[in-house]
């Protein structure tokens, strides 16, 4: 890939995090609920500070409510995942002693089963994407479990790197240089791995068609 062409992405993906994480987030809840045909989905991210996940991108059931509502990372399905790093798909959540039932009543939405798998970066658990009910019941298949854990590794992905230049942006303040930004997220997606840094430089420019639509 051109050097040209990786700081021209990683510029973009600098200027376009400006705006904020949420209109990648929502974009990546609504193709994940299209493409497994759910009544909702949505992503959590991690308060480390707080102990808490907290809903940030929602579709489907709960959109109108969810965003922003928080949750004890130390209890539910989401929070197994987020504590264990490890994906979870429960069919009959009735009968899974990990569900906290009353916390998912305080929601507006009980959900009969779901799919989940955690946002991870370099072993860093951001947050979990949740996939929740299928239409008729359909059960959940490995093959999708496994599509589930790659849509969840390149949002990671696409996060981390928004989340960069976030914080790069407030150590140079807002009237900081540009270049410095830039000259620094394109330093640390050349370091990855030959797979990775395609990823990264397609996920940024992904993510500024999301920002300027």
């Amino acid at each position: 890939m051109a050097e040209e062409d990786l700081r021209a992405a990683v510029a973009a993906g600098a200027l376009a995090a400006r705006e904020g994480h949420r209109p990648l987030l929502q974009a990546i809840v609504e193709v994940a609920r299209a493409i497994f045909g759910a009544r909702a989905a949505s992503i959590m991210l991690l308060d480390h500070s707080a102990g808490e996940l907290v809903f940030q991108a929602v579709t489907g059931e709960g959109e109108d409510t969810l965003v922003g509502r928080r949750i004890s990372s130390a209890t539910g399905i989401a929070g197994w995942v987020a504590q264990s790093g490890q994906p979870l798909v429960v069919e009959d959540v009735a009968n899974d002693p990990r569900f906290a039932r009353e916390e998912a009543r305080r929601t507006g939405y009980v959900p009969k089963g779901l799919m989940a798998a955690p946002l991870l970066r370099d072993d860093r658990v951001l947050g979990v994407l949740n996939v929740l009910d299928r239409p008729e019941r359909r059960r959940f298949s490995a093959a999708e479990m496994d599509l589930l854990g790659l849509f969840a590794n390149q949002a990671s992905v696409a996060l981390d790197l928004l989340l960069q230049a976030q914080r790069i942006e407030t150590l140079l303040g807002t009237a900081g240089d540009e270049l410095e930004a830039v000259a620094e997220l394109a330093m640390r997606i050349d370091r990855l791995d030959e797979d990775r840094r395609a990823a990264a430089v397609r996920l940024l420019r992904d993510l500024v068609d999301i920002v300027g639509s």
